[in-house]
């Protein structure tokens, strides 16, 4: 019975269900004085000029996590920057996770980019609009990674579900921790209508802020993760799926504002869409 309890508690311990403070969840990677941690913890900021961009991980690896974060994007023109938030494992076969915000003209919609890697390959890439201005406030952004599917959300509308489709031969990330990583970054060169606008550093510094970030996770310690633990899977989140309500919204994002998806793309698989894409 003590035993048992000890064992309880020690799960609980390891389960991660916490709001954030920055200084205590996160280390700036790089961008020599660039990424800035503000409001003792509640604020995080990063800036892009062209000597520069800047950006930073986590403290703590997940296997299988819901991960929450508020960003509010580069205003005016952000033609050529790119804000990327993503979870990411480490290695040549890595598993990735990518909210990719692509820069534009003053004026022009955001374009967000998402993908999904599984032991090294993505190629998975869907873009959407968004239906509101991402840069006059912040909103907040969802990675929901579960042993059965993926959901990206934005503002607790989902945009994107990817399955767990490992019985029809479909790779998926389940065995490697992964980290949060974001980064403000200069891709002129391809971000903004292919590389054909550029970057106006005349604009810079370019700065991205981010808040609220939340984890409902299981954190990776010494090779064991609290999600290996049949306690542990008590947690609705490992569980969660979308409910009929989910579905109809996402499928009012896919109608109203997926600009691109690899599913319907022919020219790139002209020997036949990868096996996911034949569900409806």
């Amino acid at each position: 019975m003590v035993l048992s309890l000890f064992m309880s508690v020690l799960v609980s311990s390891l389960m991660v269900s916490s709001a954030s403070n920055f200084y205590n969840d996160f280390d700036i990677t790089w961008g020599d004085g660039r990424a800035k941690i503000l409001n003792n913890g509640q604020l995080l900021t990063l800036s892009l000029d062209q000597a520069s961009g800047s950006g930073f991980q986590s403290r703590n690896e997940y296997l299988f996590a819901k991960i929450d974060m508020q960003l509010k994007l580069v205003p005016g023109n952000s033609a050529g920057t790119v804000t990327a938030y993503y979870l990411k494992s480490n290695g040549s076969t890595w598993d990735e996770i990518d909210f990719e915000f692509l820069g534009n003209l003053s004026g022009d919609p955001y374009i967000l980019h998402t993908n999904v890697f599984s032991q090294g390959k993505g190629n998975r890439e869907q873009q959407f609009y968004l239906w509101f201005d991402p840069t006059a406030d912040f909103h907040t952004y969802t990675i929901l990674w579960n042993p059965q599917r993926i959901i990206l959300s934005v503002d607790g509308t989902p945009i994107r579900e990817f399955k767990n489709l490992e019985s029809m031969g479909v790779p998926y990330p389940k065995n490697q921790p992964m980290r949060i990583y974001s980064s403000l970054w200069n891709a002129d060169d391809w971000a903004t209508r292919g590389g054909l606008v550029k970057t106006d550093w005349s604009k810079a510094p370019f700065t991205a802020s981010y808040r609220n970030f939340k984890a409902n996770a299981c954190a990776w310690s010494n090779g064991v993760s609290s999600c290996g633990t049949s306690n542990s899977m008590t947690n609705s989140w490992l569980s969660e799926e979308l409910d009929s309500t989910s579905h109809e919204r996402l499928q009012w994002v896919r109608n109203n504002y997926m600009i691109y998806n690899y599913c319907t793309d022919a020219n790139r698989f002209p020997q036949g869409f990868p096996p996911e894409c034949n569900l409806s």
